[in-house]
């Protein structure tokens, strides 16, 4: 704009000859105005450099329109579902404010940050906390817990069901394997329920006697400390099902790189379908969750909360769905 003046919503208005009204409701996002209405105001507000003012925007209306999304660093699952939770999220006219977990930064901290920043509703990713630290949660702001299995507290919660890992140990037993081992998730209840699928397969198919489960948790160094576990343990297994991706690729790393074939002589699953797992240098078997269905029904559970005064929770299970890819052959 002249005189460095910062542009206004009345500027786009005025340049493309409609309300502020309108303007307004095309730059959050929300329906009414029609699509070349949208085009022409978006391609103003591009020309006159115009920025939304968050914090007027947000002392006006006395809401912040932002979902608090609680993320973990660490893990490319995630960052696949907050991709997807932005776009849900502004079809329908809000935003989202992010705080991570870490090494050293608990879910306390990340869900305290949340409600600092006028957080209106919390998607949980993956949440470890009890259900009752939970359920005191919700009652500040709604929750939706994303990825884990809640029981003792009213709360929504969109997951996939329990038999991800169970599609892969039927899958590889189909090809022959029997000597089958897990790589543990660690402690909470997304890692129970997985290492709970990976027993329940084994026992299912009469290999009880085969059931055999290595400590380790969500992350490639995890992997590799079991694949060096069980290479110093003698004869390797057929097949190893990990807890999730980054965990499956650092026991592929570890084998590898001491000259063990993969797949040929020891097949490698994981769980989540994360970016990682879809390069072409891991080609990894899989289990999908479904991120982008995930992410859409968590922001309508919210904006169900938050705008059409819904109060019961709701459980959202969807279906995983196994994805085969070259980690994984015929046992010879």
């Amino acid at each position: 704009m002249e005189n460095g003046r910062r542009p206004r919503l009345e500027d786009v208005a005025a340049k493309v000859g409609v309300s502020t009204a309108s303007v307004s409701l095309v730059l959050r996002g929300v329906p009414g105005p029609s699509e070349r209405t949208r085009q022409r105001v978006l391609k103003a507000a591009a020309d006159l450099g115009y920025q939304v003012d968050r914090t007027a925007s947000t002392l006006a209306s006395r809401r912040s329109r932002l979902l608090g999304v609680m993320v973990d660093i660490h893990s490319p699952y995630h960052a696949e579902l907050v991709e997807h939770l932005h776009d849900a999220a502004e079809e329908v006219g809000y935003d989202l404010v992010l705080s991570t977990l870490t090494r050293t930064r608990d879910e306390n901290t990340a869900t305290r940050t949340l409600l600092a920043f006028r957080s209106e509703a919390l998607i949980l990713l993956g949440p470890t906390s009890p259900a009752e630290t939970l359920a005191a949660l919700d009652a500040q702001a709604p929750v939706v817990a994303v990825g884990r299995r809640i029981t003792g507290a009213a709360l929504d919660v969109v997951r996939t069901a329990d038999d991800g890992v169970g599609q892969i140990v039927d899958h590889l037993v189909g090809l022959g394997h029997r000597d089958i081992v897990y790589v543990d998730g660690g402690k909470g209840v997304i890692a129970t329920d997985r290492r709970r699928g990976y027993r329940t397969a084994m026992r299912r198919h009469r290999l009880d006697g085969r059931i055999r489960v290595l400590s380790g948790d969500h992350t490639e160094e995890a992997g590799e400390r079991a694949a060096r576990q069980l290479l110093a343990g003698g004869e390797l297994p057929t097949a190893v099902v990990a807890f999730n991706d980054p965990c499956a690729i650092g026991v592929l790393t570890g084998l590898t790189r001491v000259g063990v074939d993969v797949p040929g002589r020891v097949s490698v699953a994981g769980y989540d379908d994360d970016t990682l797992s879809r390069l072409s240098c891991f080609n990894l078997t899989t289990v999908s969750q479904g991120a982008r269905e995930q992410a859409r029904h968590a922001v309508t559970a919210a904006v169900e909360r938050l705008d059409q005064g819904r109060t019961v929770p709701r459980e959202v299970v969807l279906t995983p769905r196994l994805v085969v890819r070259g980690s994984i052959v015929r046992a010879v």
